[in-house]
C-alpha cells in the first residue's frame, strides 16, 4: 500500500498514468470546521488488479505540490474516473482552477444503465465487482498523521473496485449507444460556474415562510454578509449564524447591539465585534432597500393550474418508458416536471435532450392528444389516436 508524500513521487505516478487510457480517483476532506473543504488525501489507480497500480497520495506532506495531478486533468488522452464527483471537482476547481478532462461519473453513469437514482458506490462493488467494502473508517479525521492501516485499506477500495464498474459501466453505454447521454448529464459537472459561489445569492438558498419585498431584501442582506464573512476567514457559515437566526434578525429587524442581545436564536459570539456590526449594517441595507431593488420571486409557476387528470397519466407514461429502457424516473422527471407539464409549461429539463428522446416528445403527444395508453396484461402501451 504506497503513500506518495513527494512531488517527485507523484509526478512519476501521473507520467505512467498518462501511458493508460484511464485513470481511478477519489478524495477524502474535511469540511465541518471550514469553508472551504481541506483536501486531505487523494487516491488513484491504474487500470490492473488488486492494489496493483494504486496509491494514495498525501497533499498535506511537507512540500507536497499537486502539479503533476493537475497536468494530469488536462491531459486529454486519459479518462479521469471518479464515482459521485460534484464535491471531489469543487475542490480541484476552488484550490487550482482545474476540472478533469475527459471525465467520467461512475454515479451518474449507473443511473443511465438502470441501477438505480443516486446509486451508492458500496451498491455498485456489491453488484458489479462482487465485493464487500469494509465501510468502518468513513467518517474517521482524514486530516491527522499518521494514518491508519485501516483508513489506508478503505480509501484505496474506493479506487481499485471503480476500475471494474468503470470498465463494467463504460461498455454497457457503449453497447446501449447512451454515452451521449451520460456527456449531457456530465456537462452541469465540468462547468466552472457550477462551483462558483455568489455572495449575492446566497439569499435563494434560504427557505422563507414570508416572500415580501421588504423582508426577502433583509434576507438577502444578511445571507450576503454571512457568505462574505465566512469565505474570507475560511468558517463555516452556520458559525456566523444559522439560517433560522436569519430569518428571526430579517423578521425582527434590530437596529443596535441591545436589540441583538434579545435574539433567541443568534450564537453569543454573533451579538458583539464584527458580526454584530455586519448584521446591523445588513438589516439596515435591506431596510433603506428602494422598492425597484428588491429580489423578484419568480411566482409565474405559481399560477400554472395543473390538469390532475393529464399529470396522472404522464407517470403512467413515464414509469412504462422507465421500465423499457432501465433508466431511474427521477433522472428522467422528477414529479415537479411532470406537473408543469401538465399545466402547460414547455421549459422544463424532461422535455430538451436526451430526456426528450426517451420521454418527452411522447409526453407532448400525450398532451395534445395525438396518442392514448393502454393496459395489456402487466404492460402499458402507447396508442396511436
Amino acid at each position: 500500500m504506497k503513500t506518495l508524500t513527494t512531488t517527485e513521487e507523484l509526478a512519476a505516478f501521473c507520467a505512467a498514468a498518462r501511458e493508460h487510457p484511464y485513470v481511478t480517483l477519489d478524495t477524502e476532506f474535511l469540511r465541518e470546521r471550514t469553508y472551504f473543504s481541506k483536501l486531505c488525501l487523494v487516491q488513484m489507480a491504474m487500470p490492473g488488479e488488486g492494489d496493483e497500480g494504486a496509491v494514495l497520495v498525501d497533499p498535506l506532506a511537507e512540500g507536497m505540490s499537486l502539479e503533476p495531478l493537475y497536468e494530469l486533468f488536462r491531459d486529454t488522452r486519459v479518462v479521469k474516473v471518479f464515482h459521485a464527483a460534484r464535491q471531489d471537482l469543487e475542490i480541484f476547481q476552488v484550490e487550482a482552477g482545474v476540472i478533469p478532462e475527459p471525465f467520467f461519473d461512475t454515479q451518474v453513469a449507473a443511473m443511465v444503465c438502470g441501477f438505480g437514482e443516486q446509486v451508492g458506490y458500496e451498491t455498485l462493488v456489491k453488484k458489479i465487482a462482487r465485493s464487500d467494502l469494509d465501510k468502518t473508517s468513513r467518517f474517521t479525521d482524514w486530516s491527522r498523521r499518521p494514518l491508519s492501516e485501516a483508513q489506508k485499506k478503505y480509501a484505496l477500495a474506493d479506487v481499485t473496485h471503480l476500475r471494474v464498474i468503470y470498465e463494467h459501466l463504460a461498455g454497457e453505454l457503449e453497447k446501449t449507444g447512451r454515452d451521449k447521454w451520460v456527456k449531457e448529464e456530465l456537462a452541469v459537472l465540468t462547468d466552472p460556474a457550477t462551483y462558483e459561489v455568489k455572495p449575492s445569492e446566497a439569499w435563494k438558498r434560504v427557505k422563507t415562510r414570508t416572500q415580501s419585498g421588504r423582508f426577502m431584501a433583509i434576507v438577502r442582506e444578511l445571507a450576503r454578509f454571512r457568505e462574505g464573512y465566512a469565505k474570507s476567514r475560511n468558517i463555516p457559515r452556520t458559525r456566523v449564524f444559522k439560517d433560522d437566526a436569519l430569518v428571526e434578525l430579517a423578521s425582527t429587524k434590530p437596529q443596535s447591539i441591545e436589540d441583538l442581545g434579545r435574539s433567541r436564536l443568534l450564537l453569543r459570539e454573533a451579538r458583539r465585534g464584527e458580526i454584530a456590526e455586519g448584521i446591523l449594517a445588513a438589516v439596515k441595507t435591506g431596510i433603506e432597500c428602494p422598492p425597484e431593488d428588491m429580489p423578484q420571486i419568480d411566482r409565474s409557476r405559481d399560477k400554472l393550474q395543473v390538469n390532475p387528470a393529464l399529470a396522472d397519466l404522464l407517470r403512467v407514461l413515464l414509469k412504462a418508458k422507465t421500465e423499457r429502457v432501465g433508466v431511474a424516473s427521477k433522472l428522467i422527471a422528477p414529479a415537479s416536471d411532470l406537473d408543469l407539464i401538465a399545466a402547460g409549461e414547455r421549459d422544463v429539463p424532461a422535455l430538451k435532450g436526451w430526456r426528450r428522446e426517451v420521454f418527452g416528445e411522447d409526453a407532448l403527444r400525450l398532451c395534445e392528444g395525438e396518442i392514448a395508453l393502454a393496459a395489456k396484461g402487466r404492460n402499458v402501451k402507447v396508442v396511436e389516436l
